[in-house]
Formats: structure tokens, C-alpha cells, sequence
């Protein structure tokens, strides 16, 4: 099995003992760099394991064998671009099932025709987290409102729609939110 654990673990900025000290129960950092060199089998018990330590699905750690990566060409900063110290790939957005999306017909405020935006839903009690954040919110009779949380008080939602010349909307707490958190948009 070919894993990607070593991809996965520097892509969410994590060495080898912070994912060693996560594990449940933790392990050392040698044991996690030989599974993720191959240097010791990996058993779904581990994989399982890695997982939950770096939050995210097991399937996740798994290379197939028709998997394409997307090598990573350059580093772009504030000097410009500059070739990357070591060979590395990004890993592609992958929906959880609190996921939900929002195509953009017509351009709106930050966000241009064509964009599509990636939204995690949120209960009540992941309300505060959205402040002065994009979110989607469901409206009765099948109606949504979307534009920037600006406050939160008194069982109420602030938000402040996109377009221009628009008024604050004040509604009720809705039973959830859908917080903008990954823009995909077509140069």
C-alpha cells in the first residue's frame, strides 16, 4: 500500500512528534517516520490511527494507483517565484459531508462570475467562529441570505449583504450557517 502520510502530515504544517503526540494512544516520532518512509508496514489499525491525528479520513493517507499529484512547479512570495527546496505536491480539496457549495451567477462584492465557493455548515454554537466571515444562511420558504456576519447578540444574526449600497439584515438565529472557507475560481 502506498500511503501519502509524509504529503498530508507537511501539508497541515505538523512534524513527525507533533502527529506522534496526537495519536491515540501516542507513539513516537520514529515509529510514524517509518511508516510513513515504508521502512514499517502500514496496517489499517495505523492508518486509522495517522487519521485521526492529523483530522482527516483515512482514505485520505492512501495513494491509488490512478491517482494523479499536482507537483508543485514554483513558490510564489513577496521576492517573487523560486523552485521549491524539495519535490512536493498539493493535495486536491476533498468535500466532507458539512460541505456545501455556492456557484456566483453574476459578480458580488470579492466574488466574479463563475467562482464557486466552498462552504462548511455550522450549528448555533459554531456561530461565534463565523464572525466577520462570509456565510450562507437559510431563510424561510426555501430562501438563503449570504453576505458578511458583523454581529451576533440577543438571539439575533448582523450581517451585512455583498452588493453595493445594500443595508444590514437582522434575523433570527437560523438553525445553521454555512461559513465560506475555500474560493475555486477559473483564471
Amino acid at each position: 500500500m502506498i500511503t501519502v502520510i509524509r504529503d498530508v502530515r507537511r501539508a497541515k504544517g505538523m512534524t513527525l512528534q507533533d502527529v506522534a503526540d496526537a495519536c491515540t494512544p501516542p507513539t513516537t516520532a520514529q515509529t510514524i517516520g517509518r511508516l510513513e518512509t515504508g521502512m514499517r508496514t502500514v496496517s489499517v489499525g495505523w492508518l486509522n490511527r495517522i487519521a485521526a491525528a492529523l483530522g482527516v479520513p483515512a482514505a485520505d493517507l492512501v495513494r491509488l494507483p490512478d491517482q494523479a499529484d499536482l507537483a508543485v512547479a514554483a513558490i510564489l512570495g513577496g521576492t517573487g517565484a523560486h523552485a521549491p527546496r524539495q519535490s512536493d505536491a498539493v493535495l486536491p480539496p476533498r468535500p466532507a459531508p458539512d460541505h456545501v457549495a455556492v456557484i456566483v451567477d453574476a459578480g458580488v462584492g470579492d466574488y466574479r462570475a463563475g467562482d464557486v465557493l466552498w462552504c462548511r455548515r455550522v450549528g448555533p454554537d459554531g456561530f461565534p467562529s463565523a464572525l466577520n466571515r462570509d456565510i450562507l444562511v437559510p431563510r424561510p420558504a426555501g430562501r438563503f441570505l449570504f453576505g458578511r456576519l458583523i454581529g451576533r447578540e440577543a438571539g439575533k444574526l448582523q450581517m451585512l449583504p455583498l452588493g453595493a449600497g445594500m443595508r444590514q439584515q437582522v434575523l433570527a438565529d437560523p438553525p445553521w450557517a454555512a461559513i465560506a472557507n475555500l474560493l475555486v475560481r477559473t483564471l
